[in-house]
């Protein structure tokens, strides 16, 4: 295999609080009259995996890739699968519920779910938009279980307001949720493992109230004095041991040479351009792409617009 920049098929998925911004802001090429709430750019879960839409490795799976070429696209001849990141944007039209991962420890003790830590990149934000992350200092676990029956949960949460640029780092155990008003570039691990503790007495399109689950999202919670963690705005964003995000930004006309030796999942989320290299066709990018460059790839990226890029390496 010679290596290129492998681009996917985004994977829909309709909620209950989504609409048609991804499409308005970031092109994807929604269903009509829909509300959908997530594209899934990367992802490699036992349901939903991403299928390759360029290339020599069009139509195979990012898991069947990998187990194909996997020095070549991770830099690891023997590389576990599966593939350990989930990269999605989000769209919210409306307030998600409240809600939190489990993490590792927590999965453990109850002997079920895929824990997961995530981070928020905050593409686009209506005026006031704001999120939820995590609990007030001093609030305990008895607090918010008769806040929980009183129906005041907001209360008790840290309301964050929150304008583009910014990234919220989300570790496992902290309850949360997205306002109303924000397009998100969310990425995480390879867990779809959501406890509901909250939904703002919303019904859905059948006038039934959505599932909670109380009880995992209690054991789920951390409610020790929660850890100060500030919006990062440059650089290196998030620095943990699940995935590194760093921000970059370029000028209309500027170039960035793509070094092999590390695979790197790179997200658009403003401009556009092209991925050059010797003897292979350029592949081009836009606002709403989200590539993986494969450890064994060498290019330069040209920016055709004033661009604005993360960069996401495991």
């Amino acid at each position: 295999m010679k290596a290129y920049p492998l681009k996917f098929e985004p994977i829909f998925k309709q909620r209950i609080w989504g609409g048609q911004k991804l499409h308005d802001i970031l092109g994807k090429d929604l269903p009509a009259g829909e509300k959908i709430g997530e594209s899934w750019e990367l992802t490699d879960l036992p349901v939903d995996k991403s299928v390759i839409i360029n290339g020599e490795l069009k139509g195979l799976t990012l898991n069947a890739a990998i187990r194909k070429f996997p020095k070549e696209i991770t830099g690891d001849a023997n590389f576990k699968l599966p593939f350990p990141l989930l990269i999605k944007f989000i769209d919210a039209e409306d307030i998600l519920s409240v809600q939190v991962h489990p993490d590792e420890e927590t999965c453990k003790r109850m002997g079920k779910g895929e824990p997961k830590t995530e981070c928020w990149y905050i593409v686009e934000a209506a005026p006031g938009a704001f999120i939820y992350k995590g609990v007030k200092k001093g609030v305990t676990k008895d607090e918010f279980a008769k806040a929980i029956k009183k129906g005041n949960v907001e209360e008790l949460l840290q309301k964050v307001y929150v304008k583009a640029g910014e990234c919220h780092y989300l570790p496992a155990g902290t309850v949360h949720s997205l306002g109303a008003g924000l397009i998100i570039a969310e990425i995480q691990m390879p867990s779809d493992t959501t406890y509901r503790v909250y939904d703002f007495n919303r019904l859905d399109d059948k006038g039934n109230p959505r599932p909670l689950h109380i009880e995992e999202a209690m054991e789920s919670i951390h409610f020790e004095s929660p850890e100060e963690l500030p919006a990062a705005t440059t650089g290196r964003l998030v620095d943990s041991k699940y995935f590194k995000v760093d921000k970059g930004q370029a000028a209309r006309e500027s170039e960035l040479l793509l070094a092999a030796g590390k695979m790197k999942a790179i997200i658009i989320t403003g401009g556009s351009g092209r991925i050059k290299s010797a003897g292979r066709k350029s592949e081009e990018f836009k606002a709403g792409d989200c590539l993986l460059i494969p450890a064994d790839y060498e290019g330069t990226m040209v920016f055709v617009k004033k661009t604005e890029y993360l960069t996401v390496m495991i």
